[in-house]
């Protein structure tokens, strides 16, 4: 850790630890909100979230609409239609080999962030539905509601299309920022941290979200009447950060990147034109790229480890096109221990047990098989 001269972090779920499963349940809500606003059934609003069933990494197939827990080959270890977890000659009816191509990414697709679990849970609640609804015959790649047929590959696309609009156009965002305290979790030790990290190295954001929302969630996450220790004297968000980056667009960001530019922090506006100037502490930026980051802050892709919890956009990308050091956030799994020492104690229902041991049963063989491989 001597040698690391930059300490980078993502915001959501990082530096931002939503509250679970109220925030889940949440964009649960938002999305099948949407989904019936576009035509799908009213019963749908009757669904409830459940956060036992849903984790991190399950593949779903737009093919057949299973949910998946694969291995890191491919092996499928657990499959599920809607609540219904197959077993192995129904799975060999789909898939022969017990196996998928992972990197037919048209058809299978990976839920690797914490905010996929709403729609996670939200793909077993459709399946099971439209299985068991008398209006509704299923099909090898779908249903049929008289002349209508919905193919799997077309609901999941409608799924999709309601979380990005639940995100970006709705009300998620809103509905978080006005009620702080029963989404975001606050910890007065992270202040502490960034300045300690900022005495031996520079300190950096970079995060997709937009100034404003950035701005709300930092503003409440460091409010706080003293600084990094009691006595000590308040500190805006701003001052733990030699570099802020919003707008990042990850994973592009650790390619190619987009144009970076700089905001207006009153008005919240983007000045026009890029950016060419130096590094100036205090000032926001928007867009970029990892190349940039390493420019402005004088630092090779060694040099930094980048913090974050998404898989894919934060820490694969992030090493292999840079060579960035990375840490993973994983905050389930303090949950997901929990789970497994109460099942083999005897403390969840039955029913409970059935799709934990399946999961979990899932993560261990993955392990196992990882381990083995390496």
């Amino acid at each position: 850790m001597e040698k690391i001269k930059c300490f980078g972090f993502d915001m959501d779920y990082t530096l931002a630890v939503y509250k679970s499963p109220e925030y889940e349940s949440l964009g649960f809500e938002l999305t099948v909100e949407r989904l019936v606003s576009i035509g799908y059934p009213q019963e749908l609003l009757s669904f409830v979230y459940d956060p036992t069933f849903p984790t991190r990494g399950l593949v779903y197939d737009t093919m057949y609409g299973n949910l998946l827990k694969v291995d890191a080959y491919g092996n499928i270890l657990v499959c599920c239609h809607g609540f219904n977890f197959l077993r192995g000659p129904e799975i060999r009816e789909r898939y022969p080999n017990k196996f998928i191509q992972r990197d037919d990414t048209e058809r299978f697709y990976i839920l690797n962030t914490l905010f996929n679990l709403p729609e996670t849970y939200l793909f077993a609640c459709l399946g099971d539905f439209f299985s068991n609804c008398d209006r509704y015959t299923s099909c090898e790649s779908g249903f049929k509601n008289g002349d209508l047929f919905m193919s799997y590959q077309s609901m999941f696309q409608d799924v999709r299309d309601a979380v990005d609009w639940v995100h970006f156009k709705g009300t998620l965002k809103q509905k978080t920022v006005e009620n702080l305290e029963k989404y975001v979790v606050r910890d007065g030790k992270l202040s502490l941290l960034l300045s300690r990290m900022n005495e031996v190295a520079k300190v950096f954001l970079a995060t997709n979200s937009d100034y404003k929302y950035t701005e709300k969630i930092m503003t409440y996450l460091f409010d706080f009447p003293h600084g990094p220790k009691p006595g000590t004297s308040h500190r805006p968000w701003q001052s733990y950060f030699d570099l802020i980056l919003v707008d990042a667009r990850k994973p592009l960001f650790f390619g190619e990147g987009t144009v970076l530019r700089q905001v207006d922090t009153i008005t919240g506006r983007l000045k026009i034109g890029t950016y060419t100037g130096p590094l100036q502490h205090g000032i926001v930026y928007s867009g970029g790229s990892s190349d940039i980051v390493c420019d402005l802050l004088g630092a090779k892709g060694k040099d930094i480890v980048y913090i974050g919890d998404h898989i894919f956009g934060d820490i694969l990308k992030s090493k292999k096109r840079q060579g960035w050091r990375t840490f993973l956030v994983i905050p389930e799994l303090a949950q997901e221990l929990h789970v497994w020492t109460d099942k083999s104690s005897g403390g969840l229902s039955p029913s409970s047990c059935c799709v934990c041991s399946q999961w979990v049963w899932g993560r261990q063989k993955d392990n196992a098989c990882c381990r083995s491989g390496s």
